[in-house]
C-alpha cells in the first residue's frame, strides 16, 4: 500500500536548515550539528547500517522509519559540509545523460 503525501525531500532540507537556526537546547538538529561534520558522518553511518538491518528482516514498517532516519542524517551530514540537496540533484541528472553502466565504468578508481 502507498502512501502519498505532500512533504518532499526538500521539504525535509528547508526544515534542517530553519533547525539549524535554533539554539541547540531547542534543536537536536543544531545540536548535531555542533558536533561537528565528522560526528554528523558518523551518525550517519550508524543510521545507513540500521536501515541495513531493517532490510534483512520481514518489518516493512521497521525499515521505512530506518530509511527516514537515513534521509535525515544524511541532509544534516550534507549541510555541516556545505552541500545542498540541489548539488547532489545536479549530479544525478548529469549521470541519467548515460547508462547507469557506462556511468559507473567512467568514474575514476580510487
Amino acid at each position: 500500500m502507498t502512501t502519498m503525501t505532500g512533504f518532499t525531500i526538500a521539504d525535509l532540507e528547508k526544515r534542517i536548515g530553519d533547525r539549524a537556526s535554533a539554539s541547540a537546547e531547542q534543536s537536536y538538529t543544531r545540536k548535531l550539528l555542533d558536533k561537528g561534520p565528522v560526528q554528523c558522518a558518523k551518525k550517519f553511518g550508524e543510521e545507513a547500517v540500521e536501515a541495513v538491518i531493517a532490510a534483512t528482516g520481514e518489518d516493512r514498517e521497521r525499515l521505512i522509519g530506518e530509511t527516514a532516519d537515513v534521509l535525515y542524517h544524511l541532509l544534516v551530514m550534507l549541510r555541516a559540509r556545505g552541500i545542498t540537496l540541489a548539488e547532489v540533484e545536479a549530479l544525478l541528472e548529469t549521470r541519467t545523460k548515460k547508462s547507469g553502466l557506462e556511468e559507473k565504468a567512467s568514474r575514476p578508481r580510487d
